[in-house]
Order: C-alpha cells, then sequence, then structure tokens
C-alpha cells in the first residue's frame, strides 16, 4: 500500500494512482513487492528537523528515506522537502514535475537496495533513476 500525506506544505500537484502504478513496476523491476510507503511532503523546516532529530544531521535535504523493508517486501517512510524540489528543480533547469518525480523515485530506488554515498554508487543511482523516469506517464 502506497499513501501520500503533507505536512505545512501544499499538496503536490500528482496523479497518485498513475504514480504508484509506476512505483510498483519499478519495484518489480527489481524483483521487490510494494509493502506500505509513506510519502509524506514537507517544507524545507520540517525535514531540516527529521534530519536533526532521526539522523543527527544539520542541514537540509530534498529526501530522507527510512527503510523498514523485510526480504524482497519494500517498506518505508519517504519525507520529500517540495522547497527543496523547487529550488533544484531551478538550479538544474529541469521541470518541477520530473524533478518531483525523480525524488519520488530516488527513495524507492534506495529500498530496492541502490546505494549513492560514492561517485560510482551515484552514477549508478542516476541511471536507475533515468530508466524509471522513461517509464512514468507525466
Amino acid at each position: 500500500m502506497i499513501t501520500y500525506e503533507n505536512i505545512d506544505i501544499k499538496f503536490p500537484a500528482i496523479k497518485r494512482r498513475d504514480t504508484s502504478n509506476w512505483i510498483k513496476q519499478v519495484a518489480a523491476s527489481f524483483e521487490k513487492k510494494i509493502g506500505n510507503i509513506s510519502y509524506i511532503f514537507c517544507s524545507d523546516e520540517k525535514i531540516l528537523e527529521v534530519n536533526n532529530e532521526y539522523l543527527q544531521h544539520d542541514y537540509y535535504t530534498d529526501i530522507i528515506t527510512f527503510d523498514y523493508s523485510e526480504g524482497n517486501v519494500i517498506s518505508g517512510d519517504i519525507f520529500i522537502s517540495l522547497d527543496t524540489v523547487k529550488s533544484n528543480s531551478e538550479q538544474f533547469d529541469t521541470i518541477y514535475n520530473s524533478e518531483l518525480h525523480r525524488v519520488i523515485i530516488h527513495g524507492i530506488l534506495h529500498l530496492c537496495g541502490i546505494n549513492d554515498k560514492t561517485d560510482e554508487e551515484q552514477e549508478q543511482m542516476t541511471l536507475c533513476e533515468n530508466k524509471a523516469l522513461a517509464l512514468i506517464k507525466q
């Protein structure tokens, strides 16, 4: 089950059913099934609070993924700062919805076992994001 909620910010203009079907399709390509996935859309201030409280990181970010997966069933809470998504879309000269979908799938890719700590891992993550983005109907 995939749920979407917003805290302290307006809900983004996404097609929930299409987005959920896309997420399931991407997870299946990694031989993963969807368990309980919660997307929480929030502001920069809220994601900074979550980053401080749970990860002891004192900086803003676009996404924080809490992984509760077991075996090949992926589950997690995914916090996305819509403020940072907006500033990233401006900085990288991308369409806001494309950047939002990139971040949405980024969290799923983490739950599927794709990391992005090293340069090599970041390159792999970007390839996986681009492949997933080619599948979405925006």
